[in-house]
């Protein structure tokens, strides 16, 4: 006879078909009461690992997305190119931002860079990861995929003008998940931002003021998750704001106040002159 499973197993290998179980006479039904809703969207990935429709893109048929086995860290090859691509390109924009644009180039390029991927690229890869886990955790397909659109355009923008304005990519999550928990896949990015910054701002608190290179990272570090958090929580378009506050309103004002505080406190106490 076979044996139960685990409950820990998960935490190192992902069971399919306890993922597509089915039940006998209600077979849209879940254990919690709630109806298994098509709530997340299946995103249309190619064999190369590519997005086939970003925000303005056109919607092709591609082939079904398998479930990954393993535990909820792991990466394919194919999505940790698009995390370092991504990365990248943002690195690269926030340095030109700092630089004034391609007409200001100097020989301090290269240390902006280094402080945009110490001090700002966690705020945005981190988020991406608190997505991917939490999805992976309720049984779903969760990789991130960079947005080559997204990364020529803010490219550009930081370029020309000196502005950052990017959409590097995003978690693309396929599979069935409940109303409550498609909401906390969404909820967790923010989360993540308003952890960082109150770990920042916890050392700011200790360091601020001083003149030393962990001073001037930890100041970069609060601005950049501040922000990031507080754009995410716009309730528009694709953004975390929108998926939260259809989930449930009271979470998501009350995660829209913090991020709306999280700027406010940044901008009148930290510096970055």
């Amino acid at each position: 006879m076979r044996g139960e499973r685990d409950p820990r197993a998960w935490r190192i290998d992902e069971d399919p078909f306890e993922s597509q179980q089915k039940f006998g006479s209600h077979t849209k039904a879940r254990d919690d009461g709630n109806w298994r809703q098509p709530r997340i969207h299946v995103v249309q990935v190619g064999r190369d690992g590519r997005v086939m429709s970003g925000f303005f893109g056109e919607h092709r048929v591609v082939d079904s997305i398998p479930l990954h086995r393993g535990s909820i860290w792991h990466f394919s090859s194919i999505e940790l190119r698009h995390l370092a691509l991504a990365t990248g390109a943002f690195t690269i924009a926030l340095a030109l931002m700092f630089e004034g644009g391609i007409w200001n180039l100097s020989t301090a390029f290269p240390a902006y860079c280094l402080l945009s991927l110490i001090s700002i690229a966690p705020a945005f890869l981190l988020h991406e990861f608190a997505h991917k886990f939490v999805a992976r955790y309720y049984g779903c397909w969760a990789e991130f995929r960079a947005d080559p659109g997204g990364l020529r355009f803010g490219l550009i923008l930081a370029a020309v003008l000196g502005i950052v304005f990017m959409a590097p990519g995003a978690v693309m999550v396929a599979g069935n998940a409940t109303r409550n928990q498609f909401g906390k896949i969404a909820v967790a990015g923010p989360i993540t931002n308003m952890s960082l910054w109150a770990m920042g701002y916890s050392l700011w608190i200790v360091f601020g003021g001083l003149i030393t290179p962990i001073d001037f990272v930890i100041r970069f570090w609060l601005w950049g998750n501040a922000f990031l958090c507080a754009f995410n929580m716009l309730p528009f378009g694709p953004l975390d704001g929108r998926k939260i506050k259809t989930w449930s309103e009271p979470v998501f004002y009350s995660c829209l106040s913090i991020a709306v505080a999280l700027v406010y406190v940044t901008l009148t106490q930290v510096s970055i002159s």
